[in-house]
């Protein structure tokens, strides 16, 4: 397995290209201040992972980096778009440890740089697909981008809903997080595979590999919201416990408790602004019921479903680099 440090240079070699492609579609010549929030967005920072996996996805199944990177770009201007109005929503301040593009440009121009963001998704590909994919190629990869725009919307509904709803389940968890993560890393990988003009069953793999993959980087994101420290998550810790989210740590806990720790965790939904001390009280529950070890071997389950999922491709540096790319989705540290 190749090193972190291995891993960041190529995200970082991706960044780049996407950065540059991104320019195409939002040119930083342009003073409108709709423009400027929705760059604000893009250019915050991230690591760029949904275009990585489109393109290494493209490399593993015979293609080049060139031919999947209209189709990369499009996955993060659509993973953006999905951030802005989840901040909103969840009337987050910080993300990446920077103010929110509501909090920057206010909540009317951050919707509708949102917005922006999504109908850019469907300009980039209709006007830079690769040249190389028919007309039929480029509605079906319009169709799989718009059917991950859905499921997303449909996941982020139930991850609004949930904090109010009783007896959340493990299975309405994990269809939440289909919806919300899962959804858009399947998408990506099969853009690329058919960015590489693949055969159906190769497209199928890479993108059940991608869906187990987000599955497994969903958990862990739950479980860093607990467990890593404010500097590195640029966001308080716990603030999934404060907003009352159903994350999988809780369902656990909930399910598992008795007693004292049942009544704190119960405390909680009483609570019209848990402070941190009590989010912190909660954690520790969280951990002595053994519900974070839970998550992670959950999450570490999932990292070896989707490498089965690679089993049929051939060899190669693409195929060895999508591995190491889920396995730091397990082990990562933010």
């Amino acid at each position: 397995m190749a090193s972190p440090e291995a891993l960041k240079r190529r995200l970082e070699k991706t960044s780049q290209m996407v950065n540059e492609f991104i320019e195409k579609v939002l040119p930083p010549n342009c003073e409108a201040q709709l423009y400027q929030a929705a760059r604000y967005q893009v250019f915050s920072g991230g690591k760029r992972l949904r275009p990585y996996l489109t393109i290494k996805s493209c490399e593993a199944a015979g293609g080049t980096a060139n031919d999947a990177l209209p189709l990369a770009t499009a996955t993060e201007i659509l993973h953006n778009f999905t951030l802005i109005h989840d901040d909103v929503m969840d009337g987050d301040l910080l993300r990446r440890g920077k103010e929110t593009v509501h909090v920057r440009f206010g909540e009317p121009m951050a919707i509708l740089s949102g917005d922006l963001l999504f109908a850019k998704v469907y300009q980039l590909v209709i006007d830079h697909a690769p040249p190389k994919m028919t007309n039929e190629e480029v509605l079906e990869a319009l169709g799989v981008l718009t059917d991950a725009a859905i499921q997303l919307c449909e996941g982020q509904a139930l991850d609004v809903m949930f904090p109010q709803v009783v007896g959340v389940t493990e299975e309405d968890y994990f269809s939440m997080v289909g919806g919300k993560t899962a959804a858009l890393f399947r998408a990506c990988a099969q853009l690329g595979a058919m960015a590489a003009g693949a055969p159906r069953e190769v497209v199928d793999s890479l993108g059940e590999f991608a869906w187990n993959s987000g599955l497994a980087f969903q958990i862990v994101d739950d479980v860093l919201g607990v467990t890593a420290d404010e500097s590195t998550l640029g966001k308080p810790r716990g603030s999934d416990i404060r907003e009352r989210k159903k994350t999988l740590l809780l369902i656990h806990a909930l399910r598992t408790a008795q007693g004292s720790d049942l009544e704190t965790l119960k405390r909680l939904f009483d609570m019209e602004s848990p402070s941190q001390e009590d989010v912190e009280s909660i954690i520790d529950v969280m951990d002595r019921l053994g519900s974070i070890q839970y998550a992670k071997d959950k999450a570490r389950h999932y990292l070896e479903t989707a490498l089965t999922k690679l089993g049929d491709l051939e060899p190669s540096p693409a195929k060895d680099q999508l591995a190491e790319l889920v396995r730091y989705f397990v082990e990562r540290g933010y």
